[in-house]
């Protein structure tokens, strides 16, 4: 993957994590991981909100029989972040515990999952369905936290529930040279849960699909050339929406994600260090984030290390660095007058 592309999945992947940011005591803070969300199929069904248990993506591709075509999902799952305090009688579960003047406090973080589909010439890829289990166990991690003398006083423990589900690929030859490809994504987890914070501990969050191809080219959904428009519009998307990635002109990588894109998007090179996912008002976000109080700041830092590193960018920004966020044209072209004073 071409730091390009990297970029822009990278920011896919944490759209709305931290904006505003999060903090666990304020009530917009409540509905997390609200983007790209492919929830457990028992909880859609039995009438989850309209949350979709599915995500299809489906593109056009310029290539002969023997073109490599290689799939990657990307999505995060969410960690329970458990806090205790250790003692004779063992751990007492607890919301927050100060240790030598550092908070550690019970939260939610998430870790990411990449499940990829092997490369293979597009005519080995069948017209009906080849599904690749996914199958991840629940787990947990321990950290200890420590005094200053080096003695265990408290434990951190990150808890993710099970996923399953199943990715089907598919590709249909459309005419001479011209296929259509599909990835679909199902959440099949097994479900008993009675809440929406249920259902996300086991949901593929921010859920997108990367496609390449090697040999191959992409066609774009945005525009397409006007020999394949008819095609283009055969292809059905459900919940993401395929963009053409890396420098402008390349075709050999899609992502498919549910924030709708321009073709060869880019990160605001304004944006002196990774703020945030990069393509938000970065200016007004980081003056919100300086005008939070020392309690509020102190609480995104003990809750959540992407909170506390993103603090740590902010405060250490220049003057220079907050005009640069404030506004730049991209472009500038000189518009004719037809001489009936239209422009």
């Amino acid at each position: 993957m071409t730091d390009r592309v990297a970029e822009i999945a990278e920011a896919l992947l944490y759209e709305g994590y931290l904006l505003w940011p999060y903090r666990r005591s304020a009530l917009k803070n409540q509905q997390r991981w609200t983007f790209g969300g492919v929830y457990p199929w028992q909880w859609s069904v039995d009438g989850g909100q309209g949350d979709a248990w599915q995500m299809r993506s489906e593109v056009l591709l310029e290539a002969d029989r023997d073109a490599t075509v290689a799939l990657e999902l990307r999505f995060l799952h969410v960690v329970d972040r458990r806090v205790a305090r250790l003692s004779a009688e063992g751990p007492e579960w607890v919301d927050a515990l100060q240790v030598d003047g550092v908070r550690h406090a019970s939260w939610q973080e998430a870790t990411e999952r990449a499940i990829v589909v092997s490369s293979r010439p597009v005519s080995e890829f069948p017209a009906a369905s080849a599904r690749l289990d996914i199958d991840i166990a629940a787990g947990a991690q321990r950290q200890a936290i420590e005094g200053r003398d080096g003695t265990a006083v408290g434990t951190v423990v990150r808890e993710w529930r099970s996923l399953h589900g199943s990715i089907a690929v598919t590709a249909t030859r459309l005419g001479e040279g011209v296929w259509r490809l599909r990835a679909s994504l199902l959440n099949l987890t097994s479900f008993d849960g009675e809440t929406r914070p249920d259902a996300l501990r086991q949901t593929f969050v921010a859920s997108h699909f990367a496609w390449r191809t090697a040999r191959g080219a992409f066609v774009s959904s945005t525009d397409p050339p006007p020999a394949l428009r008819e095609a283009a519009a055969t292809c059905r998307n459900v919940g993401t929406w395929p963009v053409l990635v890396g420098e402008d002109g390349e075709r050999h990588t899609m992502l498919a994600s549910s924030i709708i894109l321009y073709d060869y998007p880019r990160l605001a090179p304004e944006s002196p260090q990774n703020l945030f996912d990069s393509t938000e008002i970065d200016q007004l976000l980081v003056l919100n984030v300086l005008s939070l109080t020392d309690d509020e700041q102190r609480e995104i830092r003990e809750s959540d290390p992407r909170g506390r590193a993103l603090l740590d960018r902010c405060a250490s920004l220049l003057p220079a660095d907050l005009m640069r966020l404030h506004g730049a044209i991209r472009d500038t072209r000189r518009v004719e007058n037809d001489g009936q004073g239209h422009e």
